[in-house]
C-alpha cells in the first residue's frame, strides 16, 4: 500500500525540490501553494504525511496546522521553517506538529524525518492492533463459560466494570481469578491505561513493598538507582494483587494507608506520591478465617472486600468442560501443528467425571498432554488414562451409628478394591497401547476375564480384535 504524501508550500522551487527528493519510493506525492487547497485536498484524500511551510501568503501554516490536526488528527504534519522562525516551530510542535525542518534542508535530513514519522504510525498501528486483540480477548461473550455459575460471575464483572470499586476475587487456584480481573479492567472506563499485576505470593516482606512502592537509591543493599513501584506504574489504570491473602501484616498497614489516603510513600524516601489506581485483588485463602487468627487485618479485609466475586470451581460447572476442552484442544494444535480435531465420545465422558482440583489451569494441561499423545487426529480415552483419573472419588457421610459404620466399612472395601481393579485395566492397557489381547496375556488372564473388568469399570478401547458391538468410538 502506498503512502500518500502532501507538500504544502507558496515556492514552486521548493515544492520541486520536495518531489524530487521523495520520487522513486512507495510515496505517492501530491502538492499545493495554499493552506486553502491543503484543507480541501486533506478532506478529499487519507494523507499519511503532510509537509507544511510556516510562512505562507493569506492563511498561514500556524491556522492549516490547528485545522489539519482537529479534522484529521492521524495525519502526521512535518513543519518547514527559516531560521528566523524557530520558535513559531517550536509553537507548531505544541500544537501537534510532529517535527520542523529549518531552511535549507538537504534531501537525506527531509527522508530522514518522513521515515521517522512512518516509523511512528508503524507503531501505533501495531499497539492498537495488539491492544484490540487483548480488549476482545477479555469480552465476556470470548470468555468461555454458559453454565448459571459462569453467568452469574458474568453479571457481577458487568455492574462492577465502569466504577472504580474495588474487588476481591476469591476461589480455588486454576479457577481464572486473573482472568475475570482482567475482563474488569477491559471492560472498564480505564482500559486505556496500564493492566498491572503483582504476584504477591512470590515476593519477600521487602522485595514486595519495593516493588508496590518503589525505593530510592541506597535504600537498601543492592539499591544502586531509584525504582518506580506499581502503584506509580498502573496510575490511572488498574492494579491487580494476586494471592492478596499471603501479603505480611507490615506490608498490609502500609496498602491500607494508599487504599484510605491514596497516596503512598516509595521505601527510603521522605516525601509522597499521589496515586490513582483501582485496585482488584485475588486470593484462595478464606480471609475471615486469617481474620479471626489475626494473621489478616480487619481493616484492610473490609476496605478491600466492597465488591466481592466467587470463581466457581470446574466441578461445580461441568457443563462448560467440552467448550473449554474444544478451545483448548483448538489453542495446542495450532501451536503444536497437529490436526487433532476431535475428542472422542468415551474421551469427553471421562473428562466430564473427573473432580479437576486443579480446576481450568488443570483441564488445560490435560489437553495439551493429551493432544501431544493423540493420533489419528482425535484424542481417546487412552490418551487421557496416565493423564486424569476416570471415576471422580466420592466423598461420603461420617457414620453416626455403629450400623453406619459397618455399612460405610463395607463402602469404602469395596470401593478400594474396585479402585486397584480400574487401576490395573487402565495401566495394563496403557503399556499395551489399548490393545485388550495383549494386555491379557500379560496379566496371564483370559482375554473373557480382562474384558469383563473392563466392562465392570466402563473402560472402553477401539481394539480391532473386539466385536462391532463392543467397540467403541471412544
Amino acid at each position: 500500500m502506498s503512502i500518500r504524501i502532501l507538500i504544502v508550500d507558496d515556492e514552486e522551487i521548493v515544492i520541486r525540490s520536495c518531489q524530487r527528493i521523495l520520487a522513486g519510493s512507495e510515496y505517492l506525492v501530491d502538492a499545493v501553494q495554499s493552506g486553502s487547497e491543503a484543507l480541501r485536498k486533506a478532506d478529499e484524500i487519507d494523507y499519511d504525511i503532510v509537509v507544511l511551510d510556516i510562512m505562507m501568503p493569506g492563511m498561514d501554516g500556524l491556522e492549516v496546522l490547528q485545522q489539519l490536526k482537529e479534522r484529521h488528527p492521524a495525519v502526521d504534519v512535518i513543519m518547514v521553517t527559516g531560521l528566523s522562525e524557530i520558535k513559531t516551530a517550536v509553537q507548531a510542535m505544541k500544537l501537534g506538529a510532529f517535527d520542523y525542518l529549518p531552511k535549507p534542508f538537504d534531501p537525506d535530513e527531509l527522508k530522514h524525518v518522513v521515515e521517522r514519522a512512518l516509523e511512528r504510525q508503524r507503531l501505533l498501528e501495531q499497539n492498537r492492533s495488539l491492544k484490540s486483540e487483548v480488549e476482545a480477548k477479555y469480552r465476556f461473550e470470548n470468555i468461555i463459560g454458559s453454565s448459571p455459575a459462569m453467568q452469574a460471575v458474568f453479571r457481577l464483572i458487568a455492574k462492577c466494570a465502569p466504577t472504580n470499586s474495588t474487588v476481591l476475587i476469591t476461589g480455588e487456584s486454576g479457577t481464572g481469578k486473573e482472568m475475570i480481573a482482567r475482563a474488569i479492567h477491559y471492560n472498564s472506563l480505564r482500559k486505556d491505561n496500564p493492566f498491572v499485576t503483582v504476584d504477591c505470593n512470590t515476593l519477600s516482606e521487602n522485595l514486595l513493598e519495593s516493588e508496590l512502592f518503589g525505593h530510592v537509591k541506597g535504600a537498601f543493599t543492592g539499591a544502586v538507582t531509584n525504582k518506580r513501584g506499581m502503584f506509580e506504574i498502573a496510575n490511572n489504570g488498574t492494579l491487580f494483587l494476586d494471592e492478596f491473602g499471603n501479603i505480611p501484616l507490615a506490608t498490609q498497614a502500609k496498602l491500607l494507608r494508599v487504599i484510605q489516603e491514596r497516596e503512598f510513600r516509595a521505601v527510603g524516601s521522605t516525601s509522597t506520591q499521589q496515586t490513582n489506581v483501582r485496585l482488584l485483588a485475588a486470593t484462595n485463602k478464606d480471609l475471615k478465617a486469617l481474620v479471626a487468627d489475626g494473621s489478616f487485618r480487619e481493616d484492610l479485609y473490609y476496605r478491600i472486600n466492597v465488591f466481592p466475586i466467587h470463581a466457581p470451581a470446574l466441578r461445580d460447572r461441568r457443563e462448560d468442560i467440552p467448550a473449554l476442552a474444544f478451545h483448548f484442544l483448538k489453542l495446542f494444535c495450532n501451536e503444536l501443528g497437529k490436526p487433532v480435531s476431535g475428542i472422542s465420545a468415551g474421551a469427553m465422558s471421562q473428562l466430564m467425571n473427573h473432580d479437576w482440583p486443579g480446576n481450568v489451569r488443570e483441564l488445560e494441561n490435560a489437553i495439551h498432554r493429551a493432544a501431544i499423545l493423540a493420533s489419528n487426529n482425535i484424542i481417546r480415552q487412552a490418551n487421557l488414562v496416565s493423564i486424569i483419573d476416570q471415576v471422580p472419588a466420592r466423598a461420603f457421610q461420617v457414620p453416626r451409628t455403629s450400623d453406619d459404620l459397618k455399612r460405610i466399612k463395607k463402602i469404602a472395601r469395596e470401593k478400594s478394591v474396585e479402585e486397584v481393579e480400574k487401576l490395573f485395566v487402565q495401566e495394563t492397557l496403557r503399556r499395551n497401547d489399548s490393545n485388550v489381547t495383549r494386555s491379557a496375556e500379560e496379566t496371564g488372564m483370559q482375554r473373557s476375564n480382562f474384558q469383563a473388568l473392563m466392562k465392570k469399570h466402563n473402560i472402553r478401547v477401539r481394539d480391532t480384535e473386539l466385536d462391532p458391538d463392543e467397540a467403541d468410538p471412544g
